[in-house]
C-alpha cells in the first residue's frame, strides 16, 4: 500500500523537524486500519510477524482529535 492511498492523521507535512516525512505519524487505511510510523522498539520481542514502534503521546492525541 502507497502512503499516498492513506488518509495522514497527524504531522504537518511542512514542518521543517519532519524532514521526507520522517516524523511519528499516524495513518488511517481506506479500510480503516490504523497505521503507526515511529521509531523502532526494542521494548520486548514482539511475535513472528509483528514490529514495535514507540511515538510521542502528543502524536497519539493529536490522531485522536483528528478522528473526532
Amino acid at each position: 500500500m502507497a502512503r499516498e492511498a492513506m488518509t495522514r492523521l497527524t504531522g504537518n507535512v511542512d514542518d521543517p523537524e519532519c524532514n521526507k516525512n520522517d516524523c511519528p505519524n499516524v495513518y488511517r487505511t481506506a479500510g480503516g486500519s490504523i497505521i503507526v510510523q515511529g521509531d523502532l522498539s526494542d521494548a520486548f520481542q514482539p511475535p513472528a510477524g509483528e514490529g514495535l514502534v514507540e511515538i510521542p503521546e502528543s502524536v497519539l492525541r493529536e490522531a485522536v482529535r483528528a478522528l473526532g
